[in-house]
């Protein structure tokens, strides 16, 4: 429900923000209003950053006067995380210090609310201890695919990761497995996506001229029984990168309900497969230092086994 009416404001960007994007701002300084609105009035130009239109992607610099338009705020409500979910996070720890927290994080827990979610992982870690009250996202991973998961539990933390992210000096790894036999020689995947918000607050990725480069570099570990087990490095970040190349490849992540073959699919999910075979193995920011790596999930070699 409706809670207050919030009138045009404005915001000077101090250095807590300092080379954000856009909307990450205004996610984490707006609360109680939904995802899809805010990325509905940066779109719209109703929010202005000195005085001009900016993408989402925009990234702010220290002084940046952001233009808020009037807007309703939502009631709060008093999600209470579950003990189960509680029990998930707290077990899949990775690793924990005072500024850091990586998760393996589970299948179908979203990597925050939003399109029909109401509580997703980073909501469900501020609830746990009061020292994750101001966690924040590094990344974040499709709600179907498990793996090392990265959160901030300081905004400057936050900022030197993302300026490591932006800056392309953070390797991934994801292991994968796909429908069809892998042709070792295809190790090069290279094409232009572009990301489109669909009504539902859902994104769509599509191989376009229009799009982004995007690059990833695979390698097959095992062929079986017409499935491939592949690891899977990107060079670029692109929403859903390893999922589109994989499928317009021909090769199709099992249990992808979006990129994926839906016959082959329906099968194996006659066999018993809930989940998508995607898994974020490893991340490594080697200018920091730091490397962090996520067990493989048994399934894997359960289905590639059968």
């Amino acid at each position: 429900m409706v809670d207050k009416f919030i009138p045009t404001s404005k915001y000077k960007v101090t250095s807590d923000y300092e080379g954000t994007r856009l909307d990450n701002c205004l996610l984490s300084r707006i609360k109680g209003l939904p995802r899809t609105k805010i990325y509905s009035i940066i779109r719209k130009g109703e929010v202005r950053v000195n005085g001009s239109r900016c993408k989402p992607s925009h990234r702010l610099k220290k002084g940046d006067e952001i233009r808020i338009p009037p807007h309703f705020l939502l009631k709060p409500v008093n999600l209470n995380i579950d003990q189960k979910t509680k029990e998930k996070i707290v077990n899949n720890i990775i690793y924990e210090d005072k500024t850091l927290l990586v998760i393996d994080k589970p299948v179908g827990l979203a990597s925050h609310g939003g399109s029909g979610i109401s509580s997703g992982l980073i909501e469900s870690i501020r609830k746990i201890k009061p020292q994750y009250k101001k966690a924040h996202l590094v990344h974040r991973l499709d709600k179907d695919t498990s793996g090392c998961i990265i959160i901030a539990l300081r905004l400057s933390v936050l900022r030197e990761l993302h300026k490591e992210l932006r800056n392309g000096h953070v390797e991934k790894l994801y292991l994968a497995i796909v429908n069809g036999t892998w042709p070792k020689r295809l190790t090069e995947i290279e094409s232009n996506l572009k990301k489109n918000i669909l009504k539902s607050g859902q994104r769509e990725v599509q191989v376009s001229e229009e799009g982004k480069k995007s690059k990833s570099i695979f390698r097959v570990i095992r062929n079986h029984n017409n499935m491939s087990l592949v690891e899977c490095k990107i060079l670029t970040g692109r929403t859903h990168q390893i999922r589109v190349h994989s499928s317009n490849a021909g090769f199709p992540i099992l249990g992808d309900n979006k990129y994926g073959d839906k016959k082959i699919n329906r099968l194996m999910k006659s066999k018993g497969l809930n989940r998508m075979l995607l898994h974020a193995k490893k991340i490594s920011f080697p200018r920091l230092g730091l490397t962090f790596s996520a067990k493989h999930p048994p399934l894997f070699k359960k289905i590639l086994s059968k």
